[in-house]
């Protein structure tokens, strides 16, 4: 649960302390922290033999969250993004997370995706990108309007691709979908 930890530390690191110059190391390594975690989860689970139809839900869940932290607080500060562009985020996950739910309610579990595991690595690696443009920023080096629009474009490419992977979802487990929504 390092998301609440993330979106603290980014809106108020003058208040605890810590400069400008030291706030995307401290965020970059929050968010490695997060990713290994889910790795090594994963990778144990799978080891071990105790993948269940719960983790297979939750999981996503978890991950999704904590990169939905990432992106609602890059609404606020340097980056500025609009916040209805990180409602798409939102709005994806919670559809395919309600969908998968009433799924496994009705007895049967929906897998991940390929696109989906795109979508997740995509959105990583542009968390990842625009924390690494907060260094040459918060040495003088990169001007706010240039990281802003980085930022945004960045972000809308992750977007787009982030639709697509919900409704390829959608798509390719349709009849499931219908079955759990009692529609013929």
């Amino acid at each position: 649960m390092l998301g609440p930890i993330f979106i603290v530390v980014y809106m108020y690191y003058q208040e605890m302390g810590i400069t400008l110059f030291w706030l995307p190391y401290l965020l970059i390594a929050l968010a490695v922290l997060s990713e290994l975690s889910d790795l090594f989860d994963g990778f144990i689970a799978r080891r071990q033999k105790k993948v269940t139809d719960l983790g297979k839900l939750l999981d996503p869940m978890a991950d999704s969250i904590f990169r939905l932290s990432i992106l609602l607080s890059f609404t606020q500060g340097a980056i500025q993004l609009p916040i209805l562009l990180v409602a798409v985020f939102f709005y994806r996950d919670t559809i395919i997370s309600t969908l998968r739910t009433l799924c496994a309610l009705k007895g049967f579990a929906l897998a991940a995706r390929a696109s989906g595991k795109i979508k997740a690595v995509i959105q990583a690696v542009i968390g990842f990108f625009i924390l690494i443009l907060m260094i040459p920023y918060s040495l003088g080096c990169l001007d706010i309007s240039f990281l802003q629009t980085i930022s945004f474009y960045a972000v809308l490419v992750s977007a787009v691709y982030t639709v697509y992977s919900g409704a390829e979802y959608i798509y390719a487990y349709r009849k499931d979908i219908k079955k759990a929504l009692g529609i013929s």
